[in-house]
């Protein structure tokens, strides 16, 4: 991997990320543009505990713009875009618009490849692995910032998730605060510690490959299932057998073999509601331990893969339950889900 770094117009930073090593990336931003101005700022809720992002900035992002001028494309034929080059593998850069900036945290785009019309889906293994590696260096990067406690990189896929950029990419956010969600984990892991004397991650997995029936793949280094409790109709967590706490330790054969696990699960979430019906939205999210929290090393690194549609034509929403008291209600029996993943494997 090849990793090229360099600046947009008004700053922001621009990082390419080739697989070729002869590849010369020295384009530049001819754009006349402002410099971005933020009003993002770190509430706190007394109630819950929690923390909220305000960006009044946000409302003027780019929405749903046609595919001609997509700002994700390569810069072409005089069209200049947020890529000044004509081509690239995978490149990442700040957002334009982030909800997190300066001391409150940073937010970037990754953009998958220059080719607007596929999906992670559809990448090559090559191209998602070259992916994996974006993903852990801007993980080994912003772990250096002292206002980043905790990486998310996640994919939001499809309209019904509110994806507003049709090309395909996804997002990293370095919090400056250890998540809810995070924490959440850390509370239950710290408690089974202290009343079994085991890690909690590595007595899920070992549950769930006991039990078997909810096991959707399993690879030498990598073994995906539905959790026994599933939130979402269809949720799938893909954990590495060798447990870490992040990405930046996955050790080479773990590297080499998630291209071939994730996209294999990519692709049946797209068959999941049979031939004819539209791709599947979906939210892919890796959970990683946070910087500098103490018991770190007991957390496991795992991505989450989960739709929010339920059947055919109808979503799964977040409705009175989920939202006003965050307990969740699921159509769709966890064994069912993981069989319908398991049954599309040869469709």
């Amino acid at each position: 991997m090849k990793k090229t770094v360099t600046t947009l117009a008004d700053g922001r930073e621009l990082i390419y990320y080739d697989s070729a090593d002869d590849i010369v990336r020295d384009a530049v931003d001819p754009r006349p543009l402002d410099a971005v101005s933020t009003s993002s700022e770190i509430r706190r809720d007394p109630l819950l505990g929690d923390s909220v992002a305000i960006a009044s900035h946000r409302q003027g992002r780019t929405y749903h713009p046609p595919a001609d001028e997509c700002p994700l494309c390569p810069s072409r034929e005089g069209r200049r875009s947020e890529i000044p080059d004509t081509d690239y593998d995978v490149v990442v850069f700040e957002n334009r618009f982030p909800s997190l900036a300066g001391d409150s945290g940073r937010c970037e785009v990754v953009c998958f490849t220059s080719d607007h019309d596929v999906s992670f889906a559809g990448l090559t293994e090559e191209q998602a692995g070259l992916v994996l590696e974006a993903w852990t260096d801007r993980t080994a990067d912003l772990a250096e910032l002292p206002q980043v406690a905790q990486v998310f990189c996640f994919e939001n896929r499809g309209a019904e998730i509110g994806v507003t950029l049709g090309h395909p990419h996804g997002q990293i956010y370095g919090y400056p605060f250890v998540t809810p969600r995070t924490e959440q984990m850390f509370r239950s892991m710290e408690s089974h510690r202290a009343e079994t004397g085991r890690n909690l991650f590595d007595d899920v997995v070992a549950r769930e490959l006991a039990d078997g029936e909810r096991v959707v793949l399993e690879g030498e280094h990598w073994v995906a299932f539905v959790p026994y409790a599933a939130h979402w109709p269809y949720e799938v967590h893909l954990h590495p057998r060798r447990r870490v706490p992040d990405l930046r330790e996955l050790d080479e054969a773990a590297r080499t073999e998630f291209p071939q696990i994730y996209l294999e699960l990519l692709r049946r979430f797209d068959r999941i509601f049979g031939p004819g019906e539209p791709p599947t939205p979906y939210i892919s999210a890796w959970h990683q331990a946070p910087f500098r929290a103490p018991g770190r090393e007991e957390f496991a690194l795992h991505l989450e893969l989960f739709t929010i549609r339920r059947t055919p034509g109808k979503l799964k929403f977040l409705a009175g339950s989920e939202s006003g008291m965050n307990v969740f209600i699921n159509d769709v029996p966890p064994e069912a889900a993981a069989q319908r993943l398991r049954e599309v494997a040869s469709e």
